[in-house]
Protein backbone atom coordinates (compact mmCIF):
# COMPACT_ATOMS: atom_id res chain seq x y z
CA UNK A 1 0.00 0.00 0.00
CA UNK A 2 1.24 3.60 -0.87
CA UNK A 3 -0.38 6.33 0.32
CA UNK A 4 0.16 9.95 -2.17
CA UNK A 5 -1.23 13.29 -1.30
CA UNK A 6 -2.10 14.74 -4.01
CA UNK A 7 -5.41 17.06 -4.34
CA UNK A 8 -5.62 17.47 -8.13
CA UNK A 9 -6.18 13.46 -8.73
CA UNK A 10 -9.07 13.63 -6.86
CA UNK A 11 -12.27 15.52 -7.20
CA UNK A 12 -13.26 18.06 -5.06
CA UNK A 13 -16.13 16.33 -2.84
CA UNK A 14 -13.48 13.10 -2.35
CA UNK A 15 -10.79 12.83 -0.10
CA UNK A 16 -9.62 10.30 -0.87
CA UNK A 17 -9.50 7.64 -3.52
CA UNK A 18 -8.00 3.91 -4.17
CA UNK A 19 -6.18 3.17 -7.67
CA UNK A 20 -4.50 -0.12 -6.66
CA UNK A 21 -1.84 -0.07 -5.55
CA UNK A 22 -2.12 3.79 -4.43
CA UNK A 23 -4.19 4.92 -1.83
CA UNK A 24 -4.68 9.01 -3.32
CA UNK A 25 -5.90 11.72 -0.72
CA UNK A 26 -6.90 14.84 -1.07
CA UNK A 27 -5.53 16.72 1.89
CA UNK A 28 -1.99 16.12 3.90
CA UNK A 29 -3.32 15.64 7.40
CA UNK A 30 -5.54 12.93 6.16
CA UNK A 31 -2.69 10.79 6.43
CA UNK A 32 -3.61 10.73 9.86
CA UNK A 33 -7.11 9.81 9.33
CA UNK A 34 -7.16 6.10 10.83
CA UNK A 35 -11.07 6.11 9.70
CA UNK A 36 -10.30 7.52 6.68
CA UNK A 37 -7.33 5.27 6.06
CA UNK A 38 -9.37 1.92 7.05
CA UNK A 39 -12.33 2.82 4.32
CA UNK A 40 -9.59 2.77 1.65
CA UNK A 41 -7.28 -0.39 2.91
CA UNK A 42 -11.11 -2.51 2.59
CA UNK A 43 -11.51 -0.95 -0.87
CA UNK A 44 -7.56 -2.07 -1.72
CA UNK A 45 -8.54 -5.63 -0.36
CA UNK A 46 -11.98 -5.52 -2.33
CA UNK A 47 -9.83 -4.81 -5.83
CA UNK A 48 -7.50 -7.63 -5.22
CA UNK A 49 -9.98 -9.88 -4.30
CA UNK A 50 -11.38 -9.53 -8.01
CA UNK A 51 -7.90 -9.25 -9.51
CA UNK A 52 -8.49 -5.40 -9.69
CA UNK A 53 -9.69 -4.53 -13.69
CA UNK A 54 -12.95 -6.66 -12.65
CA UNK A 55 -13.27 -4.25 -9.42
CA UNK A 56 -13.64 -1.18 -11.42
CA UNK A 57 -15.94 -2.38 -14.24
CA UNK A 58 -18.45 -4.28 -11.47
CA UNK A 59 -18.31 -0.79 -9.62
CA UNK A 60 -18.83 1.44 -12.61
CA UNK A 61 -22.14 -1.18 -13.59
CA UNK A 62 -23.22 -1.13 -10.18
CA UNK A 63 -23.10 2.65 -9.94
CA UNK A 64 -24.75 3.12 -13.25
CA UNK A 65 -27.49 0.88 -12.21
CA UNK A 66 -27.79 2.36 -8.55
CA UNK A 67 -28.03 5.32 -10.36
CA UNK A 68 -30.96 4.73 -12.65
CA UNK A 69 -32.53 3.25 -9.18
CA UNK A 70 -32.23 5.88 -7.15
CA UNK A 71 -31.84 9.23 -9.80
CA UNK A 72 -29.26 10.80 -7.39
CA UNK A 73 -25.91 10.04 -7.91
CA UNK A 74 -25.00 10.57 -4.25
CA UNK A 75 -27.09 8.00 -3.13
CA UNK A 76 -26.36 5.64 -6.40
CA UNK A 77 -22.79 5.86 -5.24
CA UNK A 78 -23.81 5.23 -1.21
CA UNK A 79 -25.43 2.48 -2.34
CA UNK A 80 -22.53 0.46 -4.32
CA UNK A 81 -22.23 -2.71 -2.45
CA UNK A 82 -18.35 -1.54 -2.35
CA UNK A 83 -19.11 1.45 -0.30
CA UNK A 84 -21.41 -0.08 1.43
CA UNK A 85 -18.87 -2.34 3.33
CA UNK A 86 -16.17 0.09 3.57
CA UNK A 87 -18.49 2.88 5.21
CA UNK A 88 -20.23 0.11 7.21
CA UNK A 89 -16.72 -1.34 8.47
CA UNK A 90 -14.61 1.65 8.50
CA UNK A 91 -14.07 2.33 12.13
CA UNK A 92 -13.52 -1.06 12.78
CA UNK A 93 -9.91 -0.51 12.62
CA UNK A 94 -9.65 -4.87 13.00
CA UNK A 95 -12.07 -5.40 10.46
CA UNK A 96 -9.62 -6.11 7.64
CA UNK A 97 -8.05 -9.36 9.90
CA UNK A 98 -11.44 -10.75 10.47
CA UNK A 99 -13.12 -10.27 7.33
CA UNK A 100 -14.46 -12.88 4.65
CA UNK A 101 -13.11 -13.56 1.19
CA UNK A 102 -15.80 -11.60 -1.26
CA UNK A 103 -17.57 -10.41 1.72
CA UNK A 104 -19.02 -7.49 -0.56
CA UNK A 105 -21.19 -9.88 -1.63
CA UNK A 106 -23.49 -9.44 1.65
CA UNK A 107 -23.88 -6.10 0.85
CA UNK A 108 -25.28 -6.16 -2.68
Amino acid sequence: MFVLVFKYLTPKWVRGITIFPFIVLSHKEDRENMVLLNHEKIHLRQQIELLVLPFYLWYGMEFLFKLLQYRNSRQAYLNISFEREAYQNEKNLHYLKQRSFWNFIKFI
